[in-house]
C-alpha cells in the first residue's frame, strides 16, 4: 500500500498526461513564436536595423521561453520513463539535428553583432533562421512518426530496442506533420513580430503571417483527411490493468484504419480540439487583414492548443505505438512511473509551476511595448 496518496494510480496517470500536454503546449506558444520568428528573419527584415529590431523583439525573453522545453523533456523523463527512454534514443540523430539548430540560437543573438562586417553578421542571421526553420519542422516531424508508430521492440526482460533509422523517418505523412508545425509556428512568431515592431517590418510580418495561417488550416485539413481515410491507428484489444503496474507486453494490441479518429466517435466533445485548430488560425487569419496583432497573436495561440491537442486525443491512450510489434506500444497506463513518484511529482508541480507562470508574466510586462531603432540605441545591452 502507498502512504500519504490520496489519489488512486489511475487518477495520477491520467493528471500527468494531461500535464504533460499543457507543459508541450506551453512550449509551443511560448518558445514556438521564438522558433517562428528566426524562420522570419530574412524575409521580415531587409537591412541591418531591422533585423537588429527583430532580433531583440523575443531578445529578452527567448532564455526563459526555454524553460518549457526543460520543463516538457523533464515530466517525460520523471513521470514516463520508458517513454524517454525510447523516443529520446530512437530519435537520436533528430534530437541532435535539433539540438545544434537550438544551440545556433544562443551562439547568433551573442556573437552577431560583436562586428559590424555585414557578411559577419549575414552569416549568424541565417544561423538564427536555421535555430527557427529545423526545429519548428523536426517537431513536427517526430509527432508525425508517432501516429504512423515507431521502430521499436521489448525483449523478454522489458529492454527497450530501437530499429530505425533517420531517414527512415522523413516519409510522406510525417512531412506533412512536419510542414503543420513550421506553418503554425511561424503564423504565431509572425504575430510577436507584429507586437514589437511598425512599419514596413510590421507589414512584412502580415503578410507571411497571413500565409502562414492560411497553410496551417490547408496542412491540417489535408493531414486529417489522410488520418481518417489512409493511416493505420492501434487499438487495444484486451483487458488492461489501469490501476497495475507497468508492464507494456501485459496487453494486445492490433492496428486498425481510422482508428485514431475513434476517439471522437466515442467522445463527440472531443471534437473542440480540431475546430479550435481551424478557428484559432482563421481569427489569426481575419487578424492579419485587419492589422489586429494582438487578436493574432491569440488567434495562433488558440490554433497551436487545438492542433497539438488534436494529435493527443487522437493518440489517447497510447503515448507511442509500436510498429515493429504493436503489443509493446506505450500507452497512459502501462508505462508510467511509481505511483508514489507521481504523487510527489504533482506536488511539486503545483508549487513550483505556478512561480513559473507568475515569473513570466511578470517579465513580458516589464519587456512589453515596442522595438525601435531609437530604443536600441539607447540600451547597451541589445543585441
Amino acid at each position: 500500500m502507498i502512504p500519504f496518496v490520496p489519489l488512486d494510480y489511475e487518477t495520477l496517470r491520467l493528471i500527468w498526461w494531461l500535464l504533460l500536454g499543457v507543459l508541450l503546449i506551453g512550449f509551443a506558444i511560448m518558445d514556438g513564436f521564438d522558433l517562428g520568428v528566426g524562420a522570419l528573419l530574412p524575409f521580415v527584415a531587409r537591412n541591418d536595423d531591422e533585423r537588429r529590431i527583430v532580433i531583440n523583439s523575443i531578445g529578452p525573453v527567448w532564455e526563459g521561453n526555454q524553460v518549457w522545453l526543460i520543463l516538457g523533456g523533464g515530466a517525460i523523463f520523471a513521470a514516463w520513463p520508458t517513454l524517454y527512454a525510447i523516443s529520446f534514443s530512437g530519435f537520436y540523430l533528430a534530437m541532435m539535428v535539433i539540438l545544434i539548430a537550438i544551440i545556433l540560437r544562443p551562439v547568433g543573438f551573442k556573437y552577431r553583432s560583436k562586428l559590424a562586417d555585414p557578411r559577419w553578421r549575414e552569416t549568424w542571421d541565417w544561423a538564427l533562421f536555421v535555430g527557427g526553420f529545423i526545429p519548428a519542422l523536426i517537431f513536427g516531424v517526430a509527432v508525425g512518426n508517432v501516429l504512423r508508430g515507431v521502430p521499436f521492440r521489448f525483449d523478454d526482460s522489458l529492454r527497450p530496442f530501437y530499429e530505425g533509422g533517420f531517414f527512415g523517418l522523413l516519409m510522406p505523412f510525417a512531412l506533412l506533420a512536419g510542414l503543420v508545425s513550421l506553418s503554425m509556428l511561424v503564423a504565431h512568431g509572425a504575430s510577436m513580430v507584429m507586437l514589437k515592431t511598425s512599419g514596413a517590418i510590421f507589414e512584412r510580418a502580415r503578410i507571411y503571417g497571413s500565409y502562414a495561417a492560411l497553410a496551417t488550416i490547408v496542412l491540417f485539413a489535408l493531414g486529417g483527411v489522410w488520418v481518417a481515410l489512409g493511416l493505420e491507428g492501434y487499438v487495444v484489444t484486451s483487458l488492461q490493468d489501469v490501476a497495475g503496474p507497468s508492464n507494456p507486453l501485459a496487453k494486445t494490441v492490433v492496428r486498425q484504419s481510422g482508428a485514431w479518429i475513434a476517439n471522437y466517435g466515442a467522445h463527440p466533445w472531443m471534437i473542440i480540439a480540431p475546430m479550435l485548430g481551424f478557428l484559432g488560425s482563421a481569427i489569426a487569419l481575419l487578424a492579419y487583414a485587419r492589422r489586429l496583432a494582438g487578436l493574432a497573436f491569440i488567434g495562433t495561440a488558440a490554433a497551436i492548443t487545438g492542433i497539438i491537442s488534436t494529435a493527443g486525443l487522437s493518440l489517447f491512450p497510447f503515448l507511442l505505438p509500436s510498429s515493429l510489434d504493436p503489443n509493446a506500444s506505450l500507452t497512459v497506463w502501462d508505462a508510467s512511473s511509481s505511483h508514489l513518484t507521481l504523487w510527489i511529482m504533482l506536488l511539486a508541480t503545483l508549487i513550483f509551476l505556478p512561480i513559473v507562470l507568475v515569473y513570466t508574466g511578470f517579465v513580458y510586462r516589464v519587456m512589453r511595448g515596442k522595438v525601435t531603432t531609437e530604443g536600441l540605441g539607447r540600451n547597451p545591452n541589445a543585441y
